[in-house]
């Protein structure tokens, strides 16, 4: 399902020049920053697959659960830090807005991301409330 128009990982670029291309085309997202933001996206779209092939084996959940009812309307995603900390790690502080049955919500979270044989993948992350 590739939605026209705006990528809704907020970057302003076209969904297929933006977070598509990882999704669809096999590319692999080049740095965690790009990895994170493909993976909202991914949130956004329901593409579990794509989440459960980007996670870390060692902390991915058996199960996602994206079609649970009430599901999540997806807002917005603002990235407030990136920071490489060596080749193979980085972490990516970011702020996801949702509503669920009409209520606000805001997820604040600092990820973990690792490097393994060129591909960022999501290891595990710190939510602040």
């Amino acid at each position: 399902m590739n939605p026209p128009g705006p990528c809704p990982c907020g970057s302003g670029r076209n969904y297929d020049e933006c977070c598509g291309r990882y999704h669809t085309s096999g590319e692999v997202a080049p740095n965690a920053d790009a990895l994170m933001r493909s993976r909202y996206s991914a949130y956004v779209l329901g593409l579990e697959d794509y989440l459960r092939a980007t996670w870390h084996p060692a902390t991915c959940p058996a199960t996602l659960d994206l079609d649970i009812e009430p599901r999540p309307q997806w807002l917005g995603l603002t990235v407030k830090s990136y920071k490489p900390i060596d080749d193979t790690h980085a972490t990516v502080e970011f702020v996801a807005r949702y509503k669920i049955n009409g209520r606000a919500h805001r997820l604040h979270e600092v990820s973990r991301f690792e490097c393994i044989d060129g591909r960022w993948l999501y290891r595990d992350g710190e939510i602040s409330e």
